[in-house]
């Protein structure tokens, strides 16, 4: 039986903007790989990690910003779909979906596509959007998120690069 490719893990709904994505092409490396030259699954997040800085830094979320306004955005939530192995020296494509929320969290999407376009890996994360002093959770979307949204809604990460 094959195994079922999930490729969309949160809802789009019709009065949102279209996701923000990032394509990021990348070579496995000695360090990332098993004895048997398969990369080493634990290695899938830190490959999610790379894709969404580059979101981050994209929308106005990067690490530095959210340290400038006192926020912090840890990941509540990791999901992986293994369905092909990646192998040592491999080219593959990491793409990062950032999905419209309306709370103080951020959704995002992964998939790791090899040469052939075929779905070696799929998952997703949740960043909760937390005070840095208190470490409580932001109830009220703050400010930070709300630029990245209006800019969203205008279409700046949509238009050509």
């Amino acid at each position: 039986m094959a195994a079922r490719r999930r490729t969309v893990y949160f809802e789009r709904t019709a009065d949102a903007p279209g996701p923000v994505v990032i394509d990021i092409s990348r070579r496995t490396h000695f360090s990332e790989v098993d004895v048997m030259g398969i990369v080493w699954f634990g290695r899938y997040p830190l490959y999610f990690e790379e894709v969404s800085a580059e979101l981050g830094r994209k929308c106005g979320l990067s690490f530095q910003d959210f340290y400038l306004a006192g926020l912090r955005a840890p990941v509540v939530e990791c999901h992986i779909d293994y369905y092909k192995s990646l192998f040592l020296d491999e080219e593959f494509t990491i793409r990062g979906t950032m999905v419209w929320h309306e709370g103080s969290r951020i959704n995002t999407e992964y998939h790791l596509l090899k040469q052939d376009g075929s779905l070696a890996v799929s998952g997703y994360t949740v960043q909760l959007l937390t005070d840095a002093v208190s470490g409580e959770v932001c109830i009220i979307s703050p400010s930070l998120l709300e630029r990245c949204r209006e800019r969203w809604k205008t279409g700046e990460f949509h238009r050509a690069q």
